[in-house]
C-alpha cells in the first residue's frame, strides 16, 4: 500500500501521513485508530513505546469502575435511543473478540453510563431489551478487567451481569453468563466448585433445537471440560468434550451470543484441555497442532489463545525453540491479549533462563511481556 492510498483509506491527509513516517510529527489516538482500522490492525501493533498499552488500559480502569459503581444510580444526561445502543454495544463487542481491550477501555465507561440512564429511565417494555444489552456490555468490560489482572473489578462485573441478565428474560443471555462468570473460579483456583456451577448451567440450559441453543450448550461443555482439566478429573474434562465436539458437528463455526463455537472452536479446545490436565496428556496437544491450525476466520482472541497453549505445551516437552516461534505466532495475531497473558510471562521467562546465550529477539520478547 502506497502512502497515498493509505492516506485515502484512513481519511488522514497525505501530508500527515508522510509527516508521521518521518518522525516529524506524534499521533493522536483519533489518527493512530484510523491507521490501524485501514491497515487492518490493532493500534497496538503501530506503537514503539512498550508501556503505552498497559498503561492505557490500567488509567481507564478507574473510569470503569466509577461507571459500574454507579449502576443504579446514574447521572442525569440525554438518554441515546436503544438502536444506537445496540450498535454501540455490538461494535465493543467485536472489540472483544479481536482482543483490542484499548479501545473497549477508552469507549465503555460512557457507554455504561448512557445504558444505565436508558434502562432506568425506560418504560417498562423496554427495559429487558436494554438490560441485555447491559449484560452483553459488562461481558466487554470484564473482558478488560480479567485480561489485565484487575480480578475482583472482573468479579464485580459478573455480578452485575447475573443482576441484569434475569430482567433481560433470555435463557441464551443466562448461559452466557454462567460461561462468563467461569473466570471467578479460574482466578481463585477453584476449579472443582468451578465446573459443578457449570453443569448446573447445562442442566438449565434451554433445549438444543436451533443452532444458537446448541452452540450455547456447546461452549458451557467446552468450558466445563477445560475447568476440569484444571481440577484433574479426567473423566469429566473428556465427557465434556466429547459433549461440545458432538454438538459442533450440528453447527456451522460462528459467534453465537458473544461466543465463538463450532468444530474449529471444539479443536481449539482440545489443546487447552489436554494442557490442563498435563503430564502423559500433553502429546495430545502437539497430535492436535500438527495435524490443524486455528483458520482466520475464529477470533483473534480465540486463536492467539491456541498458540498461547500450544507454546505451554512444546515448552514441557522440550521444544524450547518451537515455543517461542508459538509465542510469537499469538503476538501477532493479538498483541494485547499475549502481553497481559500470565502464561505467555512464565513461559518467556523460562525460555529466555533456557536459553540465555540465544538470539537478542527472545530477550526483546520477554522484556516486551515484563517477563522476570
Amino acid at each position: 500500500m502506497t502512502q497515498e492510498q493509505l492516506a485515502n483509506r484512513a481519511c488522514v491527509a497525505l501530508g500527515t501521513i508522510r509527516k508521521i513516517e518521518r518522525g516529524e510529527r506524534g499521533v493522536s489516538d483519533a489518527v493512530l485508530n484510523a491507521i490501524a482500522d485501514a491497515l487492518g490492525v490493532d493500534p497496538a501493533r503501530l506503537r514503539t513505546d512498550r508501556g503505552a498499552v498497559h498503561t492505557r488500559v490500567h488509567e481507564a480502569l478507574p473510569a470503569l469502575s466509577a461507571a459500574i459503581a454507579t449502576y443504579d444510580v446514574p447521572e442525569d444526561g440525554p438518554v441515546r435511543p436503544i438502536r444506537e445502543l445496540d450498535t454501540a454495544v455490538a461494535e465493543v463487542g467485536r472489540w472483544r473478540l479481536a482482543a483490542q481491550y484499548t479501545r473497549i477501555a477508552r469507549k465503555l465507561p460512557d457507554l455504561l453510563n448512557d445504558l444505565a440512564r436508558a434502562y432506568h429511565a425506560a418504560p417498562a417494555e423496554e427495559q429487558p431489551e436494554l438490560a441485555g444489552l447491559l449484560v452483553r456490555a459488562y461481558r466487554s468490560a470484564d473482558a478488560v478487567a480479567y485480561k489485565f489482572g484487575a480480578h475482583d473489578l472482573s468479579a464485580r462485573l459478573i455480578e452485575l451481569m447475573r443482576w441484569a441478565v434475569p430482567e433481560a428474560d433470555d435463557p441464551l443471555l443466562s448461559a452466557t453468563v454462567a460461561y462468563v462468570r467461569t473466570e471467578t473460579f479460574f482466578a481463585a483456583r477453584a476449579h472443582a466448585a468451578g465446573l459443578r456451577v457449570l453443569e448446573q448451567a447445562l442442566d438449565a440450559a434451554p433445549a438444543t433445537v436451533a443452532a444458537p441453543e446448541i452452540a450455547a450448550k456447546g461452549a458451557l461443555h467446552m468450558r466445563a471440560a477445560v475447568i476440569a482439566g484444571r481440577a484433574h478429573d479426567v473423566s469429566a474434562a473428556v465427557t465434556h468434550l466429547t459433549e461440545a465436539s458432538a454438538l459442533a458437528d450440528h453447527v456451522a463455526e460462528g459467534v453465537y451470543c458473544g461466543t465463538a463455537f463450532g468444530p474449529d472452536s471444539v479443536k481449539t479446545h482440545t489443546v487447552s484441555v489436554a494442557v490442563s490436565l498435563g503430564d502423559e496428556h500433553v502429546g495430545r496437544a502437539l497430535e492436535t497442532a500438527s495435524e490443524w491450525k486455528p483458520p482466520k476466520a475464529l477470533p483473534a482472541e480465540r486463536r492467539s489463545g491456541f498458540y498461547i497453549e500450544l507454546a505451554r505445551a512444546q515448552l514441557w516437552s522440550g521444544l524450547a525453540d518451537d515455543a517461542f516461534e508459538s509465542l510469537k505466532v499469538a503476538r501477532h495475531i493479538a498483541p494485547q491479549h499475549t502481553r497481559e497473558h500470565p502464561w505467555v510471562r512464565e513461559d518467556a521467562a523460562t525460555l529466555r533462563r533456557l536459553k540465555r546465550a540465544d538470539a537478542e529477539s527472545l530477550t526483546n520478547f520477554a522484556e516486551w511481556c515484563a517477563a522476570t
